[in-house]
């Protein structure tokens, strides 16, 4: 899967590190930032993606669409799709151009909007990625894990590199009886959690 990547998708991705790169360096304001996951971090929720049951998929967080690009990876093998789902104007036209470059538009479904005003549409869900504006992920854990399918991972990000901000809600999905959760140490650390059955 990593080894054959579309060049459209590689040629996307590149340009969207680079991107990443010139706002951490330039001082850009942290909501217009992409902020969004390194490399390694990618090929992990991708293949965690891949080992997650079928059903429907979401990514909450869309940002310019890097990390969604990584998932459609594996939803071109598998013939999944995955919903995303961002809130600011100009991210989500960002996100519209990435999927429209890399080829990805027909697995990657993008929504301009709120997941917490949209998760109570989906049941079943089998894989989720977390990755917004930390005040959030408690609402959004507490809406996705009541309607993810047994087997099926949320993973959240920036565990690690937010750990202070995010304690309450990595607490509490580490003591939910309903998961099975562990913290790994990859980029800014992820927050692994399996539904149990």
């Amino acid at each position: 899967m990593f080894n054959d990547i579309p060049e459209a998708v590689r040629t996307r991705m590149e340009y969207l590190e680079k991107l990443d790169a010139e706002d951490r360096k330039n001082g850009t304001p942290m909501l217009r930032r992409l902020r969004q996951i390194a490399p390694d971090t990618g090929k992990f929720i991708s293949l965690l993606f891949a080992s997650s049951p079928p059903g429907p998929a979401i990514e909450i967080g869309t940002s310019a669409g890097y990390s969604s690009l990584w998932l459609s990876l594996v939803c071109k093998a598998q013939h999944r799709s995955i919903t995303t789902f961002e809130v600011l104007d100009e991210k989500v036209a960002i996100a519209r151009e990435t999927f429209r470059a890399a080829g990805v538009e027909d697995v990657v479904h993008l929504v301009k909007g709120d997941a917490r005003e949209h998760i109570e549409h989906f049941s079943s869900i089998t894989f989720c990625f977390l990755d917004c504006e930390k005040d959030a992920y408690m609402d959004c854990y507490e809406a996705v894990i009541p309607r993810m399918a047994g087997g099926g991972l949320l993973i959240a990000d920036n565990v690690i590199s937010h750990r202070e901000e995010l304690r309450p809600f990595t607490d509490r999905a580490m003591d939910d009886e309903r998961v099975d959760a562990l913290i790994v140490p990859i980029g800014k650390g992820e927050l692994v959690c399996r539904k149990r059955c």
